[in-house]
């Protein structure tokens, strides 16, 4: 079963089970940003992920091996489609340079990794409207001299 599929099968089983990605989570020991991640095909399942995963989801674990392997991640270069996902990059569009310039101001000359990495997804209510709260928690990698 490729990766997709996998997913595929993921999402019918949350709909069907009526599980929330928090449920997801909690029950595999992991954040509930790093297990979407992880079910959309973005990240690499342990076996004991996948166990868990299995079992929660009703699901042969067997059909869920190819979590195992290292994914292709990312996207190609297009402009999101999705509203979502285009306001993400939208906000990098808008303020890429500005987090750039500050991260480089506040720490020198390198970038935030997105391998020691994690982020948060919160509601926050507001009488004005709810608000969506992203944190993103990279470390910081220097570049090297030599």
């Amino acid at each position: 079963m490729d990766r997709t599929a996998a997913t595929r099968k993921i999402l019918d089983a949350k709909l069907r089970l009526k599980l929330t990605w928090a449920d997801i989570a909690q029950s595999i020991g992991r954040s509930e940003v790093w297990t979407t991640a992880a079910c959309l095909g973005q990240a690499t399942c342990s076996q004991d992920d996948i166990k868990k995963l299995a079992e929660i989801m009703d699901l042969p674990k067997e059909e869920l091996e190819i979590l195992a392997t290292v994914p292709y991640r990312g996207r190609s270069e297009v402009i999101p489609q999705d509203p979502t996902i285009y306001r993400l990059y939208e906000i990098l569009l808008v303020y890429g340079d500005t987090i750039k310039e500050l991260i480089h101001e506040k720490f020198g000359d390198g970038i935030m990794s997105a391998i020691d990495f994690t982020m948060d997804i919160d509601k926050k209510t507001d009488p004005a409207g709810d608000r969506v709260v992203v944190t993103m928690n990279g470390k910081f990698l220097p570049y090297k001299k030599w």
